[in-house]
């Protein structure tokens, strides 16, 4: 009787060992979302900052043509006003 209820906790224990239980499944599932998730919020914040880069980028190139044009015009100015006198 013994041998036998020995015989049948090992082989309950065994099997229970064998088996994934659905809470180690859904962890496992969760963290695969989450690594997903991150992976996805880190290439959208990438793009953002490359985004805002180019635009400030693009933003400061028009400043200094802008500056640069006020300086061709003060030169054509002077350029004129010099021109009078001759």
């Amino acid at each position: 009787m013994k041998k036998i209820a020995l015989t049948a906790l090992v082989l309950a224990l065994g099997l229970a060992g064998c088996n994934k239980t659905n809470a180690d499944n859904n962890v496992a599932n969760e963290t695969a979302v989450e690594n997903g998730a991150a992976m996805d919020v880190n290439a959208a914040s990438d793009n953002a900052t490359m985004a805002a880069d180019a635009a400030l980028n693009s933003a400061g190139n028009a400043v200094e043509n802008a500056g640069n044009a006020v300086d061709n015009a003060q030169d054509a100015v002077a350029n004129t006003a010099e021109n009078a006198t001759h």
